[in-house]
This record gives structure tokens, C-alpha cells and sequence, in this order.
């Protein structure tokens, strides 16, 4: 019997998603009462008008035809807008831009659209599981970047080797960062756009979290560096600012060269954004630019103060993050644990099975990540404490 399954899915990665929901099911099963703070889905809806507009788009007899696979020029207009008025960035809607279904789908077919098999792309570890799945899908080699605590989570490019760097066509970046939560200032991406320059390498900088962060701190465009367009481009997502995840709304900006080359595959696999989502997405913009739009920062700003405060008091001590919706937690030491078996995946499933708590295993992010979890701040303050709390008896040994 002919294998029905190609053997480039056996190297995308996420199947520990998958895994985790089995193990949630089973959980469910045993009769625990689950508090998921696994996936990083928005667990609110997004603001009125923007759900009314949507109602009101799907109405109109004209909305159902093929919407084109670069966006409306409505929408484009409206992003380039947005973009101008949070980072003072100037794009061109109709060269530098391109509508997607979630940033996940540019990221998926980017590597596809840029790469030759055989090229190198540059990625962090822990990283986002689609960078790797999109690199395997185009025959792209992966060279990894630590990302480490001791230098803040960011890269070390001179640790790069030269021959690396001559044979790589892009790097992905991703600050506010998935799934540790750094953060980055200007000065790092004027120094990561030095490099980029100096080896012809493009920069692909993953913005989805610019919206959630908190004390103040307002994550820069890589686009704000001076000249950044020769050799960058950045994606930003409707999904986690506006609650919008499941509309699968967002777009890629910058370098017109690689921006063309993202619509030109898509022009030949997909039609584009159905046109009523985008209409939704154009509100959103419309309603941040106008300070109508409730931020999602500090309603996750709460949830952050509250749940480590929690985790404190239970004797596990985290660095709180300045922005994204997640928990970079370092597994602290389980004295009743003495087997060198537990794994960040093994405590994982364990804290589920015995406290009905769900988070990821860091390793599921990257070789990086063994020793961490990554925690969702999906869930009203009042679970994320009863969860902390179980979470802590559990550290104990008494769960």
C-alpha cells in the first residue's frame, strides 16, 4: 500500500498542539474542570461596531465574489493609515502592502515565495512553530538563534558564522516576542538592520503583539529605522489587538520587492480576504485611530499583575513581562521530583492530569525552550488565580 501522507508534514513541528488537546480531552474526560491556558486565543469578542460592521458587509449582495488575492483598496488605504498614525511610518498601499488570512498565512508561504531549496533562514529559538513549518513546506535549511535569558531574549548576530550569513536570504524576528515575551527597542533593530545591510539579507519581523504591552511600553516598528525598507518587511495581525483571531485578518508592509513576491504566490493559490472580514478589519483601524477602541493592553496588563502575584504567592517567582499575552515561566525545582525524565513536556501533561490546568511545554517552541512553559492569559482574572493556586500545589507535591 502506497503511503497517502508526504513526509515534509513529519517536519512542521506543532503536532504538540495537537497532542495537548488530546490530553485536555482526556482531562475533560476524568471529569476535572479544565482551565486552558494553552492556546493563545482571545477569549473576548471584538468591540460592537466592529462586529457591526461585519453583520451589516455579509448583507450586501455585492460581497461574494472573489475579493483579489493583494486586499481592497479600502482595507490597504485604511492599514497604511494605521500604520502611519501608530509608528509615523510612510507605506505605500499599493506596492508596500498585502492583505492575509492572519498574519500565520504569510509566515506559512513566505519562505515558499522568497527561497530556493537549499537557501537559509535565519530563526530564534524558541520561535512561533509556524517559521519552522513554513521553511520545511520550501525546502529552506534552518539556521538556529538562541534566545537566551542572560542576553534578554534577543539574538547574538555576531555568533552568526560568515558563511551563514552569505548563504542565508532572510531572518525572522519577533518583538514582542511568542512564546518569551521580550521585548525590543529601536536600537536593537537599528543594529539588526546593520547586519541585514551589510550581508543582503532580508528582515522579516513578526509584529502581531504590538498592541499588548503594558507600563508604558510601546513596541517600535522595525520600520522606524531609517532606510529599514530596503531590507525589511513586518507583519501585523488584527487577530490578538482586536480580538479578531478567528476573522484571520492581517497584512505584511515594506520592502516592495518581497511584498510582491508574498502576493504573487498568493495570487496563485488563494482569492484573498473575504471582503466582509475586511470591512470589519478597516473599522478596527479606524476605531484605534480615533480612541474608540478599548486597548487590549491593559485588560491583559490586569491579568499579568494578577496571575504572577498569584504564582508569588505560591512560591514561584516569574519576571513579569512587558508585553504579549503570554508567560515565559521557568519551571521552578520540584524537590518531591528526583527522575531526570521530567521534561518541560512530562511536568506539562503531569500538571494537567493532576490539576486540570493546560499550558504548553517550551520545548514545543524550540530546543531553547526545555525548562519553561508558556502561559496563556486567556482566562478571567479570577480563573488565572484559582489556576495559579493549583498550579502551586501542584509545585508542592500536593496535587
Amino acid at each position: 500500500m502506497k503511503e497517502w501522507r508526504a513526509d515534509r508534514l513529519s517536519e512542521l513541528g506543532s503536532s504538540i498542539f495537537a497532542e495537548v488537546a488530546e490530553w485536555k480531552r482526556e482531562a475533560i474526560r476524568q471529569g476535572l474542570d479544565v482551565i486552558d491556558l494553552s492556546i493563545g486565543s482571545p477569549d473576548l469578542p471584538p468591540s460592537a461596531p466592529i462586529r457591526q460592521a461585519l453583520s451589516e458587509a455579509v448583507l450586501r449582495e455585492d460581497a461574494y465574489g472573489y475579493p483579489g488575492s493583494k486586499g481592497s483598496q479600502r482595507f490597504l488605504r485604511q492599514a497604511a493609515d494605521w500604520l502611519a498614525f501608530r509608528f509615523g511610518i510612510d507605506i505605500d498601499p499599493e506596492h508596500e502592502l498585502v492583505s492575509l488570512m492572519g498574519s500565520q498565512d504569510g509566515l506559512g508561504h513566505l519562505a515558499l515565495s522568497l527561497c530556493n531549496p537549499g537557501d537559509i533562514a535565519l530563526v530564534p529559538d524558541p520561535g512561533y512553530p509556524v517559521y519552522m513549518a513554513g521553511l520545511a513546506l520550501a525546502g529552506t535549511e534552518p539556521f538556529m538563534m538562541p534566545l537566551r535569558a542572560e542576553n534578554r531574549f534577543l539574538p547574538d548576530f555576531e555568533a552568526i558564522p560568515e558563511e551563514v550569513w552569505k548563504r542565508a536570504k532572510f531572518m525572522l524576528l519577533n518583538y514582542p516576542s511568542n512564546p518569551v515575551s521580550a521585548v525590543a527597542d529601536l536600537t536593537f533593530f537599528e543594529q539588526a538592520v546593520a547586519y541585514a545591510k551589510r550581508h543582503g539579507v532580508l528582515i522579516v519581523h513578526d509584529l502581531a503583539y504590538s498592541e499588548m504591552a503594558f507600563d508604558g511600553y510601546k513596541p517600535p516598528s522595525i520600520l522606524q529605522v531609517k532606510d529599514a525598507i530596503d531590507v525589511a518587511v513586518e507583519f501585523h495581525s488584527l487577530s490578538k489587538s482586536f480580538n479578531m483571531a478567528g476573522c484571520r485578518i492581517g497584512f505584511l508592509a515594506g520592502n516592495r520587492k518581497a511584498v510582491g513576491a508574498l502576493r504573487e504566490l498568493k495570487a496563485n493559490i488563494d482569492y484573498g480576504v473575504f471582503l466582509p472580514v475586511q470591512e470589519a478589519g478597516i473599522v478596527a483601524l479606524q476605531q484605534d485611530m480615533l480612541g474608540e477602541q478599548e486597548s487590549v493592553g491593559m485588560l491583559y496588563e490586569k491579568r499579568r499583575d494578577r496571575f504572577i502575584e498569584a504564582l508569588r504567592e505560591q512560591g514561584w517567582e516569574i519576571p513579569a513581562p512587558k508585553a504579549t499575552m503570554f508567560i515565559w515561566a521557568k519551571l521552578p525545582t520540584m524537590k518531591w521530583s528526583l527522575s531526570e525524565l521530567w521534561t518541560s513536556r512530562r511536568i506539562s501533561r503531569e500538571m494537567l492530569e493532576r490539576t486540570g490546568v493546560a499550558v504548553i511545554p517550551g520545548d514545543a517552541f524550540g530546543e531553547q525552550g526545555e525548562g519553561y512553559v508558556r502561559i496563556a492569559l486567556v482566562e478571567k482574572e479570577e480563573r488565572l488565580v484559582e489556576a495559579a493556586c493549583r498550579m502551586g500545589k501542584f509545585i508542592r507535591g500536593e496535587a
